[in-house]
């Protein structure tokens, strides 16, 4: 046995490769504060993980859940109005859990009245400022920033979370919200208050799909006409505006890169279903691709498909509609087109309506199970590309140039692994490669999948997916 510590201060001893109760810590360190005085004793529990067999063709339909990115800020802005708002279809996911338990420490009321459908009371005030460890889990908390100054005129917000795939700027919120009357009041966190918000012309210095989302939100119950340019114009940003709208703002330009929002007085209760999610349904063709099956997407959005559909397209993966289904038909020849004059191909992302961000992970992945080469291009996130280097050591032949660019030639046999999820996307995209892979692969950290996709062992395994979820020592 290894310690890992040193004489009395050891926490944690290493025995068989896992964490293990050591002895207690010294005396001295618990007089000074670092240590709570009533901590003896620790050990790991163990984190619930997938068992994955590969190589297996699948078959059948799924559906998509709601969109998970426009759960979140709908969610956010029922702290708009004391009335009743009922959401409908909402994936029940963590990231929407926990921001229900960030609404829940303000006082409001949260009532499931069905698996996919919540019903929300923010009630004449707030009980206490959001708490902080919920919002340090997911990035969506900053969302609460727009409707607490619409309507409380003050937030007190920690640091927020969320995946980490490189610097996620917060200049976009606070320029906009300074912009509409607000005022910092410390450096720290978010924290801003306003004496009364009053519209105004903005321009946002990036297209921030919440940046967006809480100009907007606050917008609606400020003072005179907002006009937005440079706003984001993604699906789940739309699916916000016209909730706001169902509760009686004013907000013209939906689906543009400029929205006018005149300001209301007040907003009212409504029930809104959200729209089906795009990036899962994106999720879903790349998965019909890497395992060379046939599979119908129902009930597919299929107006926010056009540029995901393009970029699967050049990767070789063909689709067709019946009415509104998408079948993917990836039990056909998948061969990379080349470019004009046989240059290599790239996928790229960019603002809507542009390659979504959040499948270039799925993009990749897939393109490993394509004849030829392509080069991936993730403009926006510095470091959502680190998770090649598992593929690699799968069999995958990718070369990653830098931190935003990767080229990928294909097809490459997988073999199964040991594997970790780094984020949402990328987990998704390591479970493709497993479900791809010949043999069994483990992947750790699920968490992180299951913060974005419901119940996805079982929707996969519904089509013929061998997956087991494993939880603590199971």
């Amino acid at each position: 046995m290894e310690p890992t510590g040193q004489g009395g201060d050891r926490l944690l001893e290493v025995e068989a490769g896992r964490y293990v109760p050591a002895v207690p810590v010294s005396v001295s360190r618990m007089r000074s504060g670092s240590v709570d005085p009533t901590f003896h004793r620790y050990r790991e529990t163990p984190m619930p993980r997938f068992v994955v067999e590969g190589g297996r063709p699948l078959a059948g339909a799924v559906r998509p859940a709601g969109n998970k990115n426009a759960a979140l800020p709908a969610i956010a802005a029922t702290l708009l109005t004391s009335q009743e708002v009922v959401l409908q279809n909402v994936p029940r996911i963590r990231d929407v859990e926990t921001l229900l338990e960030l609404l829940k420490s303000l006082g409001a009321a949260v009532d499931w009245r069905g698996e996919n459908e919540v019903a929300i009371v923010a009630g004449d005030r707030i009980d206490a400022p959001p708490d902080p460890a919920l919002a340090e889990k997911i990035r969506a908390s900053i969302l609460l920033a727009g409707p607490l100054l619409g309507r409380f005129r003050t937030v007190d917000l920690g640091p927020p979370g969320g995946d980490v795939i490189g610097r996620r700027r917060l200049d976009t919120h606070f320029l906009a919200l300074e912009a509409l009357g607000a005022v910092r009041r410390t450096a720290a966190g978010f924290s801003m208050e306003t004496s009364g918000l009053v519209g105004t012309d903005l321009f946002l210095d990036e297209p921030s799909v919440t940046g967006t989302e809480n100009a907007v939100m606050a917008a609606a119950l400020a003072r005179g006409r907002t006009v937005i340019r440079n706003a984001a114009a993604e699906p789940h940003v739309q699916d916000v505006c016209n909730l706001l709208n169902q509760m009686g703002a004013g907000i013209r330009g939906i689906g543009t890169h400029m929205l006018e929002i005149q300001g209301v007085e007040e907003l009212h209760g409504t029930t809104f279903r959200l729209s089906a999610d795009h990036i899962e349904t994106g999720s879903f063709i790349g998965l019909a691709a890497v395992t060379g099956s046939e599979i119908t997407i129902e009930d597919a959005p299929l107006a926010h498909l056009d540029s995901t559909l393009l970029g699967f397209r050049r990767l070789g993966v063909e689709c067709s509609t019946e009415g509104t289904s998408l079948v993917v038909h990836g039990d056909r020849d998948r061969v990379i087109r080349q470019d004009a004059y046989g240059h290599v191909p790239k996928i790229d992302d960019g603002p809507w309506p542009a390659f979504p961000a959040d499948l270039t992970s799925i993009a990749l992945v897939t393109a490993t199970q394509c004849r030829g080469t392509i080069l991936i291009h993730e403009k926006m996130f510095e470091s959502r590309m680190y998770f090649t280097d598992k593929l690699v050591g799968m069999g995958a032949q990718i070369i990653l140039c830098d931190p935003h660019r990767a080229v990928v030639v294909g097809p490459a046999q997988l073999r199964g692994s040991v594997l970790e999820s780094p984020d949402i996307r990328a987990g998704m995209a390591m479970l493709l490669a497993a479900l791809a892979a010949d043999g069994e692969s483990e992947i750790k950290n699920i968490g992180q999948i299951e913060r974005g996709y419901q119940h996805i062992d079982a929707r996969l395994g519904a089509l013929g997916a061998r997956i087991r979820r494993v939880d603590g020592e199971g």
